[in-house]
């Protein structure tokens, strides 16, 4: 089995160091990441400027851009062959309910999906990277489940708890919660006295209940909920045709 490997986080973070290890003992892994930290840039792609990407002494290749320029660039004008799998992560903190329209761990997947590629991201529900070795082990094992019942390509955004491996509970199936609108942004002055701004923290969970990914992970349980782009909103449509008819 051939995995790209790719994340948010910048290719030195822990995280993709931790998930990498994991999978070259099960398949042949390339890493393509971000050289920085890109967390929240979602889906986009670079396109005002020319892309650089170097390999590190490590083996892994880091490009001056967004998760889905590694991706889009590893597919597209690097791997002389489709991978079996794309996976992103492990990311440093949560990416459900809402936030998955803003993770570029779960965009770098998306990516590989777009391209008909099964996709995975993981993420680690708190940030600090503690018992990140457990989470890792977790991805391992998830990444070598039988999926075959699932169609494909298909896409995954998986949640696991800051947890020691022997304490993780189930995989549990969830769908997407919802949170609160996010907290107001925080207003300050440059050196200069302009008015600078600082992107508020994310609001707390609305919608936790039982089913959601929020619910599980608080359960100690590892969240996957299966994504799709699709964004038509069926029901509005039907009434839109209705209203132009």
């Amino acid at each position: 089995m051939k995995i790209l490997i790719s994340n948010d986080d910048g290719y030195l973070a822990p995280g993709i160091n931790a998930l990498a290890d994991q999978l070259a003992s099960i398949a042949e892994i390339v890493v393509v990441a971000p050289d920085s930290n890109r967390s929240g840039s979602s889906n986009s792609l670079t396109l005002d400027r020319p892309l650089r990407m170097v390999k590190a002494a490590n083996g892994f290749y880091s490009i001056n851009g967004t998760p889905t320029d590694c991706v889009h660039i590893a597919l597209t004008g690097m791997l002389e062959e489709k991978p079996d799998m794309v996976v992103s992560g492990i990311n440093q903190g949560q990416n459900m309910g809402d936030d998955t329209l803003y993770s570029g761990t779960v965009a770098a997947a998306t990516e590989g999906y777009l391209f008909g590629i099964p996709a995975i991201a993981f993420s680690q529900v708190d940030h600090g990277w503690l018992y990140l070795d457990a989470a890792a082990r977790a991805a391992k094992d998830f990444v070598m489940r039988r999926l075959d019942q699932l169609h494909r390509p298909f896409l995954l955004n998986v949640n696991i708890p800051n947890l020691p491996y022997e304490k993780l509970q189930r995989v549990v199936p969830t769908h997407l919660g919802k949170r609160h609108e996010s907290e107001p942004v925080i207003k300050t002055h440059d050196p200069h006295g302009n008015e600078i701004f600082w992107i508020g923290p994310a609001g707390k969970a609305k919608d936790a209940g039982e089913g959601t990914d929020f619910h599980a992970v608080a359960n100690g349980c590892i969240s996957v909920t299966p994504l799709q782009i699709d964004l038509t909103h069926i029901t509005q449509l039907e009434r839109l045709r209705q209203a132009l008819a």
